[in-house]
């Protein structure tokens, strides 16, 4: 269960005063902004890795480069939009450094869980079958191009729609649909064994 539960700040500052104040390296300014931003900064974490631990671990990252990067916000955005895109950043950046499989192994067995995509229970030549397809898939992902690969988890396997990924990415949602097709082209190439057609619709891409 999460432990950011937010509570009023000790001290009585407008957002704007406090992060001012946090610019300048007052602690208390910095309470007062992680108090009231950590409950959603974890549900964003949660929405995109959908394990409680890590977007505990996650949020507590996104906060500690707050703290480092306070000075660069100017306020050309409301300070919400710019922290929702550290959050998204840091996100990716460690959905990066684990394996695409992990990820989609995490989803298909959520998925598994609650009843979805099973076939006929007590089946083992169709479960055999499954956990082979998945394994391949994974395979696969990773040999995705990075930004094909990214834009392939946020759709596929978290679930944002296009109009979210390209607020996410800072791409237009044209440029979403288009690299996710592209993505799922290169994986069914992969998947029938032709890699040499796969390697042909990136080079055109």
């Amino acid at each position: 269960m999460a432990t950011f539960i937010a509570k009023q700040p000790e001290i009585n500052l407008t957002e704007a005063e406090a992060i001012g104040q946090a610019k300048e390296g007052v602690a208390a300014a910095f309470e007062c902004l992680y108090q009231a931003h950590c409950r959603w900064v974890y549900n964003l974490c949660l929405r995109m890795i959908k394990n409680p631990t890590e977007a505990e671990d996650l949020t507590q990252q996104v906060f500690l480069q707050l703290f480092r990067k306070i000075s660069t916000f100017r306020g050309e955005s409301g300070f919400s939009t710019w922290l929702h895109r550290v959050t998204v950043n840091i996100v990716l950046m460690y959905l990066r450094r684990r394996k695409p499989a992990e990820v989609l192994a995490e989803d298909l067995e959520g998925r598994t869980s609650n009843g979805e995509g099973s076939g006929e229970q007590g089946s083992s030549d169709t479960s055999m079958i499954g956990a082979i397809e998945r394994l391949n898939l994974m395979r696969a992902i990773r040999k995705l191009p990075c930004g094909y690969k990214q834009i392939f988890l946020l759709h596929d396997v978290i679930g944002y729609e296009h109009s979210e990924i390209a607020g996410l990415l800072g791409c237009s949602t044209g440029s979403s649909k288009s690299q996710l097709h592209k993505a799922r082209k290169r994986l069914r190439c992969l998947l029938q064994g032709e890699p040499g057609r796969a390697e042909a619709s990136v080079a055109a891409a």
